[in-house]
């Protein structure tokens, strides 16, 4: 029974699967994940094992999906990995509606080719390259399509080992499916028996510059922390702007710190981090006034490779400190400016204190108790109705409100999502596979894979890969208010669960674009063959 082992078969496969509109935490979410079971539910293999295709839940009531094909007496097993979700289409514009329709997408964008981007026209011209425009089809329902392939070969008794599918929502925002899927994962190895060779991935190529000529497979994937700065500042009338200091202000010295700073690249055998960038920038004003913010929050993306939690937070520290001092002297100067106009005008000195959320809790702890502490927090998590980012902005605001005489202040803290940097790039077993699957590349297709130590654009692999940074979670934990109000980081199943990783894509262009599209030769032409032999690698017996 072959549905999806042709081009076109993996076309049709893909447009189904982007038809279904999966923007994480919308109601397609949940019925893509019961689309796909049904899907599966349709081979005999799976008729006859039923218990091998589980959807399993999320707290929230989303699933994820797992599809088990056991080979014959071998406990050895290569996990499939993917996720389901997309972002959202408010980039599409005009295109909107026709954004979770491929083949119709992709007719409009060749009638109105000439008004494209060049990058985007010149594809669309090539001979070379056949092109699908649509939200998802490069990141990532591609891969997922290209694992629905290597597990109807695995029923029909190509891999010598068991093949476990794996592909979950939530990837997007907070990797929510991937922490659930990690007990499922622990309790699937035991009740089946199960040794984990090695995770692999199938998330698209990511250029490494607009251009990029490159074709890419992965050892490991890219680190991100998303720290958060509290700016707690001085509120007062519009009339008398000097009688306060305006957080908007602060946190616009804060992005001059941080913004793109090079003090956090990171180059590692060629390998180079993008610098940091505001995800996040707003005053917590909620109805307008004439009274300035009292308070003002900024979050920044900050990737990284080998480095460890207290260099980064060093860093981020230091850019604190920074623009404090600059803020200090700016209103300053403009002060005494003013005093140079009015004649009766004065003020004391600007100070901005600087304070790690720890500090923060402490202080707070060391005036009011404990209990205290404990009680507020506890409220404040019975009647929680805001995501992540902005429920931990709340705890810290509730914790600066106590301490009211510190202002005006900047705290630093972290919020969720966090992914550790991993990589198995110095793994003989890993490495063998690669150089193998590179030769196969090249002498059948003619294509020079490049085999980079970091897949860019953040993945799931993060929590089964070995960990590259050498770092000590509580660094980071203990500055995260979340962690002890309802998100819990999963080190120790994370630890038993460490296993080789690697990540083999299509080939696509322009993630999270309304130009996204994936190249259909390479991905569903060549591609089956590659990432067959590579699983054939990875099942056969590689001295490590």
């Amino acid at each position: 029974m072959n549905n999806w082992q042709t081009k076109e078969q993996l076309t049709d496969l893909l447009c189904s699967l982007v038809n279904h509109q999966s923007i994480t935490g919308s109601t397609a979410e949940i019925a893509l994940a019961e689309y796909l079971e049904h899907l599966l539910q349709q081979n005999p293999y799976y008729q006859e094992n039923p218990d091998h295709l589980k959807l399993h839940p999320l707290e929230d009531g989303r699933r994820l999906l797992t599809a088990l094909v056991k080979g014959k007496d071998t406990s050895e097993t290569v996990i499939l990995l993917s996720h389901f979700d997309v972002v959202g289409i408010e980039d599409y514009g005009s295109l909107e509606n026709l954004a979770f329709h491929p083949r119709e997408l992709t007719r409009e964008m060749e009638k109105i080719k000439d008004e494209l981007p060049d990058t985007v026209k010149e594809d669309i011209n090539s001979d070379s390259g056949e092109w699908l425009f649509g939200r998802g089809s490069m990141d990532m329902k591609a891969g997922l399509a290209l694992h629905f392939c290597m597990l109807e070969k695995a029923i029909n008794g190509d891999f010598d080992g068991n093949i476990l599918l794996l592909t979950v929502p939530d990837e997007e925002v907070n990797s929510q499916g991937m922490l659930a899927a990690l007990p499922v994962l622990e309790k699937l190895k035991e009740e089946e028996n199960l040794t984990y060779n090695a995770c692999l991935n199938g998330e698209p190529m990511f250029s490494k510059y607009p251009g990029d000529p490159a074709y890419y497979v992965y050892a490991g994937s890219i680190g991100k922390v998303l720290p958060g700065f509290y700016c707690y500042g001085k509120g007062s009338h519009v009339g008398e702007p000097f009688a306060g200091i305006n957080p908007n202000l602060m946190t616009s010295f804060l992005s001059q710190q941080l913004e793109l700073s090079e003090d956090f690249i990171e180059k590692i055998d060629g390998e180079v981090t993008p610098p940091p960038v505001s995800l996040m920038q707003r005053d917590l004003k909620e109805e307008y006034s004439v009274q300035t913010p009292q308070a003002a929050i900024s979050m920044y993306n900050v990737l990284y490779l080998k480095q460890t939690f207290k260099e980064i937070n060093e860093k981020l520290l230091n850019g604190a400190c920074t623009a404090a001092k600059e803020i200090e002297k700016y209103i300053n100067e403009k002060a005494a400016r003013f005093g140079e106009v009015s004649d009766e005008f004065s003020m004391p000195s600007a100070k901005v204190n600087v304070m790690m959320y720890e500090e923060l809790y402490e202080e707070a702890t060391k005036r009011y108790g404990e209990k205290e502490i404990t009680r507020r927090q506890n409220l404040l998590v019975s009647q929680r109705d805001k995501g992540d980012r902005d429920f931990s902005t709340l705890l810290v605001q509730e914790l600066a409100a106590m301490c009211k005489d510190l202002a005006p202040l900047i705290v630093l803290f972290y919020s969720p999502p966090f992914y550790p940097a991993v990589s198995s790039n110095d793994d003989p077993y890993i490495t063998e596979v690669m150089d193998y699957v590179k030769t196969y590349t090249k002498n059948n297709y003619q294509l020079n894979l490049t085999v980079a130590e970091y897949f860019t654009g953040l993945s799931d692999l993060s929590f089964l890969g070995p960990v590259s940074s050498k770092s000590r979670l509580n660094q980071l934990t203990t500055n995260m208010p979340l962690q002890n109000n309802g998100f819990v980081f999963p080190e120790d199943i994370m630890e038993r669960l460490t296993m080789p990783i690697l990540n083999v894509g299509p080939l696509g262009k322009d993630p999270h674009q309304w130009t996204e599209r994936i190249e259909l030769t390479y991905s569903f032409d060549h591609l089956p063959s590659i990432l067959t032999e590579t699983i054939h690698q990875l099942f056969a017996k590689i001295d490590s």
